[in-house]
C-alpha cells in the first residue's frame, strides 16, 4: 500500500526532478526521435536496476523494474517526451534554445515526474512483487508515437494496467482529476480543396470563384455539427487554416481549407467523415465547382476504465487527502495518443493541476500557449502519485 513516506521521498528529490524538467525544456525535440531527451532520461536513471527496451521506429524507451519480492502483476507508467513546433514567449531563464520548438504541453514535466517515480520505486524494489514498465514515449504531438512503440513490441507481453499523468497549467494547484469512459476525443485532420477557375477580380462573372464557396462550406460545417449530431455525443469541426489567392486583384483557381474534427464515439467519428464529404461536394457542385476532401485519421478516443479511475481516486486520497481528487463531469475535446495503450490495456489518464497556489487558476495560460508555464512545486506530487499507483496496483490490483 502507498504511504505518506512517498511524499517525503519525492520532496527530497524535488530539486533533481525540477532540474531535469528545465534541462529538457531548454532543448525541446519534435516528432518520433528525441535523442537528446532520451539521453537525459538515461543519465538520470543510470545505476538503477532497470532493463531497457528500444525499437526501430522511434527513440522511445521502456525501462523495466523487476520487484525483489517475486513475480506478480505488471503495471505501466507512461511519460511523453516530444515538444510542439511553435515559438516560446515565456521569458524563463531556461526557455527553449531551439527556434520554433517549445515544450508547451508539459511533456518535459511528464518525463521528469516519471523519472522521479522510477527513482522512488527503484528504492523500494525489494518489497515489490511484479514488474513496473516505465514508458518514455516520443511523438505524442500528432505522430502516433505510442502506436509505433506498441507495434515494435516494447510493452509485450501487455501489462495488467496502464496509467499516465498530464499536467494542466490552468487547473487548481495540485488537484488530480479524471473520469470514467471518454476522457479525451478522437482527433482527425481534415483538408478540403475547392477547385474553381480564376481570373481578374473585377470580372468575377468570368470565373468560378472558390473563395465564397469555401466560406459557405465553413459556415455550413457549423450547421452540420449542431443539426445532424446529438449534443449528448458531441462532435467538433474547426477550420483553422484558409489559403487562397496571392494578391488583391486576382481570383484564385482554388481555396484550401485545413482543420480538425473531434468526436467521442466511433459511430459519430465515422458519420462525421461521411457527412463532411457530402456537404463539401454538394455545396461546391451547386456553384459549378468541385471539392476534394481528405481526412487523415488521428488518435482514437481516450477511454478510461472505471475501475482504474476509482483506483486513482483512492490512491490520491490515501496520499494527499480527501479533497485531492476530482471526478470530471465532462470529457475534454483534446486528444491523446495514450489512447492506443488504453485500447489494449485497462487503465486511465489523470490530470494534475499546475497553477500557482492561490492564483486565479482559470486565468493561467493553457497548454499549447506560447506563454504556458507551470508551478514546478507540484512536480514531486506527480512523481509520488505515479509511484503510488504502481506500488498499490502491484500489491492489490484494482481492488485495493
Amino acid at each position: 500500500m502507498p504511504d505518506h513516506s512517498l511524499i517525503e521521498e519525492a520532496g527530497a528529490r524535488a530539486e533533481n526532478i525540477v532540474a531535469l524538467r528545465r534541462a529538457i525544456h531548454a532543448e525541446p525535440e519534435l516528432g518520433l526521435f528525441t535523442p537528446r531527451t532520451s539521453a537525459k532520461v538515461r543519465t538520470a536513471l543510470a545505476g538503477l536496476p532497470l532493463e531497457w527496451r528500444e525499437g526501430p521506429s522511434t527513440s522511445g524507451m521502456v525501462a523495466v523494474l523487476r520487484g525483489g519480492a517475486g513475480p506478480g502483476r505488471r503495471v505501466l507508467l507512461r511519460g511523453d517526451m516530444d515538444a510542439l513546433p511553435m515559438p516560446e514567449e515565456t521569458g524563463l531563464p531556461f526557455a527553449s534554445s531551439v527556434a520554433g520548438a517549445m515544450h508547451a504541453c508539459g511533456h518535459d514535466a511528464h518525463t521528469a515526474m516519471l523519472v522521479g517515480a522510477a527513482q522512488l520505486l527503484a528504492a523500494r524494489a525489494e518489497r515489490l512483487a511484479g514488474e513496473v514498465l516505465f514508458m518514455f514515449q516520443p511523438g505524442e504531438e500528432g505522430h502516433h508515437g505510442a502506436r509505433f512503440m506498441l507495434d515494435d513490441g516494447l510493452i509485450d507481453p501487455l501489462p495488467d494496467a496502464a496509467f499516465a499523468l498530464h499536467v494542466m497549467p490552468n487547473a487548481r494547484h495540485g488537484q488530480i482529476a479524471g473520469r470514467a469512459g471518454a476522457l479525451l476525443a478522437a482527433a482527425d485532420m481534415i483538408g478540403i480543396v475547392v477547385e474553381g477557375a480564376g481570373g481578374h477580380a473585377s470580372l468575377p462573372h468570368q470565373t468560378r470563384d472558390p473563395v465564397p464557396v469555401a466560406a459557405e462550406i465553413i459556415m455550413a460545417l457549423q450547421g452540420l455539427v449542431t443539426r445532424q449530431f446529438n449534443a449528448h455525443d458531441p462532435v467538433v469541426v474547426t477550420i483553422a487554416s484558409v489559403h487562397a489567392g496571392s494578391t488583391h486583384n486576382v481570383i484564385a483557381d482554388r481555396a484550401v481549407l485545413r482543420g480538425t474534427m473531434r468526436s467521442l464515439s466511433s459511430d459519430h467519428r465515422a458519420r462525421l467523415a461521411d457527412s463532411v464529404r457530402l456537404l463539401a461536394a454538394g455545396i461546391a457542385g451547386a456553384h459549378g465547382l468541385t471539392a476534394q476532401v481528405t481526412i487523415e485519421p488521428g488518435f482514437p478516443v481516450t477511454l478510461c476504465d472505471a475501475r482504474a479511475v476509482d483506483f486513482g481516486a483512492k490512491t490520491a486520497r490515501a496520499l494527499f487527502g480527501a479533497d485531492s481528487f476530482e471526478y470530471l463531469a465532462d470529457p475534454i475535446m483534446g486528444a491523446e495518443d495514450f489512447s492506443y495503450v488504453l485500447e489494449k490495456v485497462p487503465g486511465a489518464m489523470y490530470f494534475l493541476g499546475m497553477a500557482p497556489e492561490g492564483d486565479n487558476w482559470a486565468s493561467c495560460c493553457g497548454i499549447h500557449s506560447t506563454r504556458m508555464m507551470i508551478d514546478e512545486s507540484v512536480m514531486p506530487r506527480g512523481a509520488a502519485f505515479l509511484a503510488g499507483l504502481a506500488e498499490r496496483f502491484l500489491a492489490s490490483g484494482f481492488e485495493s
